[in-house]
């Protein structure tokens, strides 16, 4: 009965921001997002604390301003990520400007598929319904959701453009596939993982359970890893980047996979520290080390995919 009726109210917000231009959508999720800022203690407090964490030398005032600030605009991201897949593809295209489409051309031109890779950070939802308009659509890893209502829901938005959906069961096989046929795969490297496929990498100088999967992949298939970025343009348009290939380490490295995976997430630390506000601070990323992740190199026999 949860699902049904969480399931109907999601269905009334979709139907009535159809009539509402972007910019109105985007006022609307701020006061979406100041409503769960001043309701939900619990992440709050959570977010303060990363924060905290995160830039001690700041003042505890400006740690609220930030979590404030990054409450409202998932706010906006719920919404505006519904709006957006209700567009045209003439609007969606209308309402965005792209950076490193080049990048992107050149490193299919290498025949091996591209890994991109984001974090819970900007507009990365949106960014992957509009890839396929000037790019080709690519394969999506992502978690299903508790609802399954939701969870169809969700999956059609994420497909409307032409993108698939790639979940954890099989997940390795589906992305060598895809690869393999030069296509493009993009995963979430900011979550906290409790399996032994994780491997520990610094995040603002504290070491974060980080998936492997996406430098195992990338080394095992030669495949080049471009990060990618949504940012917020004003008039409820956004401003897509695509930014250049990290490097692998060298062949003879005793970690290559510990250290493709810091230098992928040194790229998305750049980014969250140059607009904090737009990253997910409520996420309890940081938590005590699992003594049954061992220290050991991991390859791509032993990493997992997850998102």
């Amino acid at each position: 009965m949860r699902f049904r009726l969480e399931h109907a109210l999601v269905r009334v917000v979709d139907r009535s921001l159809r009539v509402l231009p972007l910019r109105v959508v985007r006022m609307c999720g701020t006061l979406l997002g100041y409503t769960a800022y001043a309701l939900d203690r619990f992440h709050r407090r959570v977010a303060l604390e990363n924060l905290g964490q995160a830039f001690p030398s700041r003042p505890a005032r400006e740690h609220r301003a930030i979590a404030r600030c990054m409450f409202i605009h998932f706010g906006r991201l719920v919404l505006e990520m519904i709006k957006f897949s209700t567009l045209s593809d003439a609007q969606m295209l209308a309402h965005s400007e792209i950076e490193g489409e080049d990048r992107v051309a050149q490193a299919h031109r290498q025949g091996r598929g591209v890994l991109f890779f984001t974090g819970h950070f900007g507009y990365w939802e949106v960014q992957a319904i509009a890839h396929p308009l000037r790019v080709a659509p690519i394969g999506v890893i992502a978690r299903p959701l508790d609802n399954p209502y939701l969870h169809t829901m969700l999956e059609r938005i994420r497909t409307g453009t032409g993108n698939h959906v790639i979940y954890r069961d099989g997940a390795i096989r589906r992305v060598l596939r895809a690869l393999n046929a030069n296509q493009g795969v993009a995963i979430l490297i900011d979550q906290h993982l409790h399996s032994a496929d994780a491997v520990y990498v610094d995040f603002f100088h504290r070491p974060a359970a980080t998936t492997s999967a996406l430098a195992a992949l990338a080394l095992r298939t030669g495949a080049p890893v471009i990060p990618v970025f949504a940012l917020p343009l004003p008039g409820g348009r956004y401003r897509f980047v695509y930014e250049h290939p990290v490097p692998p380490p060298a062949e003879d490295s005793p970690d290559a996979v510990r250290e493709f995976t810091q230098r992928c997430t040194d790229v998305l630390e750049m980014y969250v520290r140059r607009d904090p506000s737009l990253w997910l601070w409520m996420h309890r990323r940081w938590r005590e080390r699992d003594p049954a992740l061992a220290d050991e190199p991991v390859t791509l026999d032993n990493a997992g995919v997850d998102a």
